[in-house]
């Protein structure tokens, strides 16, 4: 009988025990690195997303105690998207602009109630327009970048009155950003933060958050012409660069765990708070295979989450920000 090997470094010896691997662990996860994203709907019921199980579009006041959970578990931030009525749905998206849409009537409805959580709001005209794109269209289908962004200005400085933490572009049309801080310095807005979509991929996994929003159906068309293309890095890399330039305090990549790559290629190239936004199709994705019995929901969240942060990530947008603050705080 030997002693076996006399190895120096045996890599395992740090792994021999909880308290040790507890220690020696590089990345922590924590509820202050979720932003939780909301849906909001007119009505006064909670209604269940049929693909997105466990999700629902939320009432205003509704949308309220939504955001007291996230405050009291450790959620800075939420997320808001709303799921505007049809008959307000218009080839020019004109109820992005409203002072008493959903969005501006949600936001200001939180910060009255709960002023210690962020809020994040989208900018985009997809859940405006009755034809389901992010800006204004041409007779040929074309989306028209500059006159989308004179909009989608207007869309920023109607959440920044409102009371919005964070305005969040997730159009992709060039030179949104430069022009939406100009003028939110212009309105005396000089704190309210831009989150951009700076490398948004023209991904198959939005489904079930078209869904939620009520733009299913309604696209005519794709959507190849301003988000990017999932076959380019390089591109994101410009794309990030120019929004930074531009004014952006932070940069978003999305979706999240099929372009780990470009979020850890991002926070290398830039050092800047970079975020990923776990999206619906993901999480639709680890529904279903708990649903099959093919994972366990608990391990399986966690441990997405972490590969964001192990990434790079600042923070991320999930579904499931509620139940991994809740398994967090233990």
């Amino acid at each position: 009988m030997t002693n076996g090997l006399h190895l120096a470094t045996r890599m395992r010896r740090t792994r021999a025990s909880g308290w040790s691997r507890a220690l020696h662990g590089e990345t922590v996860l924590t509820p202050a690195d979720l932003i939780w994203p909301l849906f909001i709907t007119a009505g006064d019921a909670q209604e269940p997303i049929a693909t997105l199980p466990g999700v629902s579009r939320w009432s205003i006041s509704q949308i309220v105690d939504r955001a007291k959970e996230a405050r009291d578990l450790g959620i800075p931030c939420i997320a808001l998207f709303p799921n505007t009525p049809r008959d307000l749905r218009t080839d020019d998206g004109r109820e992005a602009l409203s002072p008493d849409n959903l969005m501006c009537r949600a936001t200001r409805a939180i910060k009255d109630a709960v002023p210690d959580i962020g809020v994040l709001t989208d900018v985009a005209l997809d859940p405006y327009t009755a034809h389901g794109h992010d800006g204004l269209i041409d007779d040929k289908g074309y989306v028209l970048n500059d006159a989308t962004v004179e909009v989608l200005v207007d869309q920023s400085l109607n959440q920044a009155r409102a009371g919005a933490d964070i305005i969040a572009p997730s159009d992709m049309m060039d030179g949104r950003i430069g022009a939406i801080r100009a003028a939110l310095e212009e309105e005396a807005f000089p704190n309210v933060q831009i989150m951009s979509y700076a490398a948004k991929y023209a991904s198959a996994f939005y489904g079930p958050f078209r869904d939620a929003v009520g733009a299913a159906g309604l696209l005519q068309g794709d959507k190849k012409t301003y988000q990017m293309d999932p076959a380019n890095a390089e591109e994101a890399l410009r794309e990030v660069a120019l929004d930074l330039e531009e004014g952006a305090d932070s940069v978003m990549v999305k979706p999240g765990l099929p372009y780990l790559d470009i979020i850890c290629r991002v926070k290398q190239a830039f050092e800047v708070p970079v975020f990923a936004y776990q999206v619906s199709g993901e999480y639709a994705m680890i529904e279903a295979a708990v649903a099959a019995g093919a994972g366990d929901r608990d391990k399986l969240v966690l441990e997405t989450l972490l590969a964001f942060k192990r990434a790079g990530c600042s923070g991320v947008l999930t579904y499931h920000a509620l139940h991994a603050a809740r398994l967090l705080n233990g």
